[in-house]
């Protein structure tokens, strides 16, 4: 797959580069990428991909330092070829040689990339789940001097659901009583998932309301009437569904349900990929897969 030049998407509130010179990936070169979380399962999904796709170049890979994997070639371990990249624990050494971070680690660990990609002027992409309310002043300090996408889930297809979302939340009246439904396989170990968080954020934007003061986690026992103005989520955990998200507007005699299904890890792959492309080229700022796409 080759390098396209980026679309006109919105700028997110980035400020004028300065400091270093261009990088490799923004003079057309091959972007130098490093993977964060290169072990799991979304790592590997990338790894495999990396191989048919001559616009990256991998130049480090790094896992966590517990990991039985440490020093095994990173696409042998991925299920693909060999690539000459070993799995690491440290990022900071590998960031003079690299043009963006991919982040797909452990949610523990994304302060520490953040800050090293921050101090090293890397651009950096963020799709880890449950990535900790508590760093969201760090977030958005490092955005002042990186470009920085942070996305609960890269999928192209999701990113045009929170745009739906968003519409339908503004354009329908209040008595219109909003459901989210996550569904995803035995071993996800966060409930509700981010993009269900997502959804209902972006619901809650459309309706000028903080998410924290009207969400509801699932409903047991007495629970009593429905609460107006209440964005209700419920998780459903089993099997290998890969993903599935619906969100429902619940009104008087009508329903409108605007859902998205996945049946292939790769698409989040994919996604994070092409839109790593598209972030190594923009200006310092904080940016969402809707910039991507232009929505």
């Amino acid at each position: 797959m080759s390098a396209t030049p980026p679309p006109g998407a919105t700028q997110g509130g980035g400020v004028a580069p300065s400091g270093p010179p261009p990088s490799g990936a923004q003079r057309g070169e091959s972007i130098r990428l490093t993977l964060t979380g290169a072990s799991g399962h979304m790592g590997a999904q990338i790894l495999r991909l990396l191989e048919a796709m001559p616009a990256y170049r991998l130049v480090g890979a790094v896992v966590s330092e517990r990991s039985a994997a440490l020093g095994q070639d990173a696409g042998r371990h991925a299920g693909a070829s060999e690539c000459g990249v070993p799995l690491s624990a440290a990022l900071a050494p590998l960031l003079p040689q690299t043009d963006l971070v991919i982040d797909f680690s452990a949610g523990a660990a994304v302060a520490a990339h953040l800050a090293a990609c921050t101090a090293a002027g890397v651009p950096l992409l963020i799709g880890t789940t449950g990535v900790p309310g508590e760093i969201e002043a760090a977030l958005q300090s490092a955005a002042q001097r990186i470009a920085l996408l942070v996305a609960a889930n890269t999928s192209l297809g999701v990113s045009v659901l929170l745009e739906l979302v968003r519409r339908a939340a503004a354009a329908l009246p209040p008595g219109f009583e909003v459901e989210i439904l996550d569904v995803h396989h035995s071993r996800k170990v966060d409930a509700p998932s981010g993009t269900a968080l997502a959804l209902g954020r972006a619901v809650a934007a459309a309706r000028a309301v903080r998410l924290e003061e009207h969400a509801r986690m699932g409903r047991h026992g007495a629970a009593g009437p429905r609460t107006p103005g209440e964005i209700g989520f419920a998780a459903v955990r089993g099997g290998d569904v890969v993903g599935e998200h619906e969100v429902r507007f619940l009104g008087p005699g009508e329903t409108l349900i605007l859902a998205h299904r996945a049946t292939d890890r790769a698409i989040f792959a994919r996604g994070a990929l092409q839109a790593g492309r598209w972030l190594v080229r923009q200006p310092p700022g904080r940016y969402a897969m809707e910039d991507v796409l232009s929505i």
